[in-house]
């Protein structure tokens, strides 16, 4: 007879490994599944904000990979010409960021879901699902079904248990950029140092990585998808050359191995919660990756999730309160990420910077307060309404108004546009 689980997780990689920490440290019967070997790396931007660290460190595993990186406490953030230069960032947001590529972390994670008590079975396809009462009850795998009362999908965006379950996706938005990265050994930068920076029509993030390296990404407006395929150095190349800063630093050193590039990754809601399965992660929800919030928003979700699910398998055979504290936990999910969605689009719009969001960010960073409440927005720490404030918009379209009359037509369009936009987006659609 095979062995019952009180939770299945399809995907061992950062959502699946940390939930299953958690599920296992509180006396849950959990098997994690995946289908790939581990170590191996996946395509990411693999930035860990402060707010990923802070959990990280809850589940013992920060200064494993502390030990492996340069924590980033200091940075450079640049919107063509307004320029916020920031230090100490781990003492306003409690913990530095890390930038560990996904070969170290997920392991690092599944190791840790090892040692807490859940089985994980790597290299392990799942192929089905299995229904009993008119629920999800457990996976069905080419060694056979593993029996579980509660199936989690945490394997991506192409998530095998959406597909099963028929999750549909609502509220989605196509990529409107190319990322191309690299690592590189030898460069000339200062210690735990970010670099985010949106310049033209090009896009930035290169910071330190695990092993020494250091990660430069560089990100296109999708239009030019077809030319930067076909010349991936000369794409790479022809970015830097827009960020004298960050090219003279990537320039002193060597590059290892090739320009690496994701497929396009469209943002969507899925519907993520369900008789005996729920989604989390990237099998739920996916948002531009421009402000790097994907891991640390992996981490909250399951942070979040974990109570959910300890209590509502604590009652026995009713499956009633576990159905509804996951689809509370879904509501929770769309909410805590609504704001943020859009926010992150805006972020990684193709094309040259508006001239009504240059101006804004002149105005941030001449203004402390505002460039740390920008950092706390960066670490979802406080939604971006808490920045883009009423006061902070209108004084920007009339100082934009004043230094540039010509452009009077473009601005007020641009403003317009920006309130259409925010009041369509006001609240997430509710939850099926």
């Amino acid at each position: 007879m095979q062995d019952e689980y009180d939770v299945a997780i399809v995907g061992g990689r950062c959502a699946g490994a940390s939930l299953a920490i958690r599920l296992a440290r509180a006396g849950l019967r959990v098997c994690v599944l995946d289908r790939a070997r581990f170590p191996s790396d996946v395509p990411s931007t693999h930035g860990i904000q402060p707010a990923g660290a802070t959990i990280l460190r809850e589940l013992g595993c920060f200064d494993t990979l502390a030990a492996r990186t340069d924590p980033i406490v200091r940075g450079t953030v640049v919107v063509d010409d307004a320029r916020i230069e920031f230090d100490r960032g781990d003492e306003l947001l409690g913990a530095p960021m890390l930038n560990v590529r996904r070969g170290v972390l997920d392991a690092v994670l599944l190791d840790a879901a090892r040692a807490a008590g859940a089985e994980v079975r790597t290299r392990t396809v799942v192929t089905g699902l299995r229904h009993e009462r008119g629920r999800v009850a457990g996976v069905v795998t080419p060694d056979g079904p593993v029996p579980a009362r509660l199936v989690v999908g945490a394997d991506g965006a192409g998530s095998t248990v959406a597909r099963l379950v028929g999750a549909g996706e609502y509220c989605r938005t196509p990529a409107e950029r190319v990322f191309l990265w690299g690592y590189f050994e030898d460069t000339d930068h200062p210690p735990g140092h970010v670099w985010l920076g949106r310049i033209g029509d090009h896009g930035y993030l290169a910071s330190p990585t695990d092993g020494g390296a250091f990660l430069a990404v560089v990100a296109a407006s999708r239009r030019r998808r077809a030319e930067v395929l076909s010349d991936r150095p000369g794409a790479f190349a022809e970015g830097l050359r827009s960020w004298p800063e960050l090219e003279a630093v990537v320039a002193g050193g060597r590059r290892t191995g090739p320009l690496h590039t994701v497929p396009d990754r469209d943002g969507f809601f899925r519907r993520s919660a369900g008789p005996g399965w729920v989604l989390v992660g990237d099998a739920g929800h996916v948002k531009d990756p421009t402000p790097g919030q994907g891991i640390a928003d992996a981490l909250r979700q399951t942070t979040a999730l974990a109570p959910a699910v300890v209590a509502g398998l604590a009652d026995g055979d009713d499956d009633a309160d576990l159905d509804a504290g996951l689809r509370r936990w879904w509501t929770w999910r769309d909410r805590d990420a609504w704001a943020m969605y859009w926010f992150a689009r805006d972020l990684g719009a193709a094309g040259p910077v508006p001239l009504l969001t240059r101006e804004v960010m002149r105005r941030v960073a001449a203004d402390p307060r505002r460039c740390r409440t920008l950092l706390r927005v960066l670490n979802h720490d406080v939604p971006p309404g808490d920045l883009l404030t009423a006061p902070l918009a209108l004084g920007a379209l009339g100082g934009a108004l004043l230094h540039r009359p010509g452009e009077r037509r473009r601005l007020l369009r641009e403003a317009r546009a920006a309130v259409v936009d925010e009041v369509r987006h006001l609240r997430p659609p509710r939850a099926a």
